[in-house]
């Protein structure tokens, strides 16, 4: 069988953790942040953790997982 690619864009926006958890970079703050209330800028700062369901669909892009 040959080899399965990992998708570029899984590569550049996901993290893995150890546990198996899938981390995601927060949307909505490229432009329009003066729109934005401040709860929601701040909220946005970290990664957040995907839905499981999401989680396994992201995993399916990275078959070899994210290195």
């Amino acid at each position: 069988m040959p080899k399965l690619k990992t998708k570029s864009s899984v590569k550049k926006r996901f993290k893995i953790t150890a546990t198996g958890k899938v981390l995601a970079g927060p949307g909505n703050k490229r432009h329009g942040l003066i729109n934005r209330s401040q709860k929601m800028k701040r909220t946005n700062r970290r990664h957040q953790t995907l839905t499981h369901a999401d989680g396994l669909t992201v995993k399916q892009w990275a078959p070899y997982g994210i290195a």
